[in-house]
């Protein structure tokens, strides 16, 4: 997943997004990666990342499913982020940002079904 550690040693000690974010781009770029994956681009502990994910789960931005023995993600692109000088974007807006893409309109979820 790459060298997205939270505590970059080019950056110093903080960076501009929380790990919240960082949980969320680790995700968009690989809905089925297994929490240890996540805690290690983050630069996090696996608890912090279940944490984080169970806020994000009870906001409704994030969808755990299970498949078999492992979790898919989904991420609801179209929730509005959460801080009032923030809140008119969205998820989307968020990860397209990180990813250096466009958000486009129609897409509403990543990670989904197969079949969407």
């Amino acid at each position: 997943m790459g060298d997205g550690a939270s505590t970059d040693r080019r950056t110093g000690s903080w960076t501009f997004l929380s790990n919240h974010g960082h949980v969320l781009v680790a995700l968009s770029r690989d809905p089925r990666a297994r929490l240890r994956e996540v805690a290690d681009a983050v630069g996090i502990t696996e608890r912090a990342v279940l944490l984080i994910l169970s806020d994000l789960e009870e906001e409704g931005i994030v969808e755990r499913i299970r498949e078999g023995r492992r979790n898919r993600y989904v991420l609801h692109l179209d929730a509005p982020l959460r801080h009032s000088l923030e809140a008119h974007r969205t998820v989307g807006e968020l990860v397209a940002m990180v990813e250096g893409r466009r958000a486009t309109a129609p897409e509403r979820s990543v990670g989904g079904r197969p079949e969407e």
